[in-house]
């Protein structure tokens, strides 16, 4: 591949700049009375600006993701507070209305994934015979590391470029197949969260919890909020950023821990400090949760954390280059036909057990975006279920290792003496 070209802005504080008032703009037009923006936001989502301008933006090398650490900081500061702040209000007794089907969900989705390799392989391979073998390689292995990075996340995609062996050369091209096409499917998620009545209707699925929910949460806050002022906001902060602090540093002594004395335990991710970050950070949150410190939802707790939440996602845009498909075409070709029988077998799933559009969309996040992205994913159907997203994509990081394994075997079976 090329080198790419030098981006016009490489200092991370304008690109921070830019990205802010993109945001703003945004959600300023979004809020207009005006006529046409009315009509323009009903047919785009606002959170999809949010993702693909900045994607734009890295496209024509106006910015380099690549190079910024702004989704470092983004995902390793706001994120987990965030997530303190979006769970801190959840009201398990209320969740738990939610049923069976978002794990039912989740579990379609893995299964989606570790059928979806052999097939897109098969299937691109029987057309394009020269793609199961790039420069003598064996392709099936980098595949691996995708289905690590879908069902887990980076220690578990980590975990299968060791296990099956895929050179470094094939682990860069498979890292580009999974940002490009996670991040395209992450962006139809996210179109069609704001319009999920459409798929419901579909699939015969009954939305009523998720409603109920949604509006019971809504009428226990509404007229619960308080003024703006500087002491508020002040506790917001001291609370989102002190736990997430607090998280690093039992993240930095507890991964270490793990990795010296019980090494085997890699497979459950339990070696990485970024697993502990969002497993500590999320259970603080639920933590206090069942304290008075709930009451500071009446603050804006969980408004802030979206507003963290979309700074988020406009970095999760900066790493997509929709150029980058050309790169590569037909391993692009093998990720796009995986998807779709990973989206396949959550609708067939969906469609038995009458499981509304918003399991499939956050059961699927949970798999191919991860502790990341599925709070995004769930907060666009309503900030209120954010925390289902964070809490499948936790279960993601226990079944990661697991589910990339089986299909590496079931890999490594079909293509492996090819």
């Amino acid at each position: 591949m090329s080198e790419s070209p030098t981006p016009w802005i490489t200092n991370d504080a304008v690109v921070l700049g830019i990205l802010t008032v993109t945001l703003g703009i945004i959600f300023t037009t979004a809020s207009s009375n005006n006529t046409f923006l009315k009509r323009f936001y009903r047919i785009v989502p606002s959170v999809l600006l949010c993702y693909f301008i900045p994607a734009l933006l890295n496209t024509f090398h106006i910015i380099n993701g690549g190079a910024s650490q702004l989704y470092f900081v983004a995902s390793r500061y706001l994120l987990p507070a965030s997530l303190v702040l979006l769970t801190i209000s959840i009201n398990f007794r209320e969740l738990r209305k939610l049923g069976s089907k978002a794990i039912i969900m989740f579990l379609a989705g893995t299964a989606g994934i570790i059928l979806g390799a052999p097939i897109a392989l098969y299937l691109v391979g029987s057309v394009f015979t020269d793609v199961l073998h790039p420069g003598g390689e064996e392709v099936w292995r980098g595949l691996t590391t995708i289905a690590g990075s879908w069902i887990g996340g980076g220690a578990n995609q980590t975990a299968m470029y060791e296990v099956f062996g895929a050179s470094s050369d094939l682990f860069a091209q498979m890292i580009a197949v999974d940002v490009l096409v996670a991040n395209l499917w992450m962006g139809f998620l996210l179109y069609w969260s704001q319009r999920p009545g459409v798929i419901d209707k579909w699939l015969k699925a009954d939305s009523t919890p998720i409603y109920e929910l949604e509006s019971r949460l809504e009428k226990q806050q509404a007229g619960q909020w308080l003024p703006v002022t500087a002491d508020r906001l002040m506790i917001l902060m001291a609370t989102g950023f002190g736990i997430t602090g607090l998280s690093h540093l039992l993240a930095d002594n507890i991964a270490p821990f793990f990795s010296k004395n019980y090494p085997q335990l890699e497979k459950y991710s339990l070696t990485s400090s970024f697993f502990w970050l969002i497993i500590l950070a999320t259970s603080f949150g639920l933590i206090l949760s069942f304290t008075r410190a709930r009451k500071i939802e009446t603050y804006g707790a969980s408004k802030t954390g979206s507003v963290f939440l979309y700074i988020l996602v406009a970095t999760i845009g900066m790493h997509m280059d929709l150029g980058a498909v050309l790169d590569n075409p037909k391993f692009f070709l093998i990720g796009i036909v995986w998807i779709l029988v990973h989206i396949t077998v959550m609708l067939i799933v969906a469609r038995l057990i009458r499981a509304p559009f918003f399991f499939i969309a956050v059961g699927s996040q949970a798999n191919i975006g991860g502790a990341a992205s599925a709070p995004i994913v769930a907060a666009a159907f309503s900030p209120y279920l954010a925390p289902v997203g964070v809490l499948l994509a936790v279960l993601g990081y226990a079944v990661g290792t697991y589910g990339a394994y089986i299909c590496g075997i079931i890999l490594n079976t079909i293509f492996g003496y090819l």
